[in-house]
């Protein structure tokens, strides 16, 4: 089993805390290591799901939340941004994801398919998780800059 670190935050779902869970995201991928237009992608990506959340999935009365978790891995960052409240049951939602399809009619998930292609754009994997509220877990993988695989070899050629 991979180890990583998992975060997990609540926010209000309010647009004002968008630039808070911006600044998070931010910062964890710097601390991973992401570069610049990497950590850009990732802010974007967050920033669309989060709204999507905030403009889609209550009523007007209804105070609801975003939870926004983040997997930690070596190689990659996961993030899951998801509407009505609760702890993220990684185990459940692993076995029942699937890929987001873009022929599918975006309507069945919510308004907002915009920022689906947008997310599906600037991340490397995008899963739906449509059960009680929506879960969308965008992946980015961290590409080590410098140093590849066989680049550490002398040349022992003339």
């Amino acid at each position: 089993m991979e180890s990583f670190d998992f975060i997990e935050m609540k926010f209000p779902a309010k647009p004002e805390y968008v630039g808070v869970i911006r600044l998070c995201i931010s910062g964890i991928a710097n601390r991973m290591g992401f570069t610049y237009e990497d950590i850009e992608d990732l802010k974007i990506s967050v920033s669309e799901a989060v709204t999507n959340v905030v403009n889609h999935a209550y009523g007007e009365q209804d105070d609801g939340e975003v939870t926004i978790g983040f997997g930690v891995y070596e190689s990659r960052l996961e993030v899951m941004v998801a509407d009505h409240g609760g702890s993220f049951n990684l185990n459940e939602i692993k076995a029942e994801i699937g890929p987001y399809d873009s022929n599918e009619s975006i309507e069945n998930l919510r308004e907002g398919g915009f920022g689906l292609f947008l997310i599906n754009t600037l991340m490397d994997k995008v899963e739906i998780y449509n059960n009680s509220g929506v879960i969308v877990l965008m992946t980015k993988y961290l590409e080590k800059l410098g140093v590849g695989l066989h680049d550490d070899h002398v040349s022992t050629e003339q």
